[in-house]
């Protein structure tokens, strides 16, 4: 009887608020996607100011031949390989968990550093910016 209970019993408690939806590390699901992060505010708000810089991903440092400067960078991340991890795409759109870029952001199932290198992380407003973008299926709007 107990266990035709707890079935019942735990879509009670969810639909009551009591307990939360497990969410994906890496992907986020469970929040809504703010259908307002674009690959434009992805651009300005975080590859200008911080990846696009001399020396990093910029036209002359071209870190793991990724230029992030605008009108260069969606070219360079949406469905591309990964050169430290090719099994992976820089950006899988609609999937976080399985974008190389993603995944360096955030420091996690990656080779070499998080990103930004040697800077501050990005916060938690910025990362949850590239996470919807991508989960939005990361277009080039």
């Amino acid at each position: 009887m107990l266990r035709k209970l707890l079935p019942f019993t735990l879509l009670l408690a969810l639909a009551c608020g009591r307990l939360k939806e497990p969410t994906d590390p890496l992907g986020g699901s469970g929040e809504p996607i703010d259908p307002t992060a674009t690959f434009t505010r992805v651009q300005n708000e975080i590859f200008t100011p911080t990846c696009a810089q001399l020396g990093c991903h910029d036209p002359l440092g071209r870190q793991e031949s990724m230029i992030l400067s605008p009108g260069r960078a969606y070219a360079m991340t949406v469905g591309v390989a990964s050169i430290e991890t090719p099994q992976l795409a820089r950006v899988t759109p609609g999937d976080p968990a399985n974008s190389y870029l993603y995944r360096k952001i955030v420091g996690a199932g990656i080779t070499g550093d998080r990103m930004p290198q040697n800077l501050t992380p990005l916060t938690d407003a910025q990362i949850k910016l590239v996470r919807d973008w991508i989960r939005r299926g990361a277009p080039n709007d």
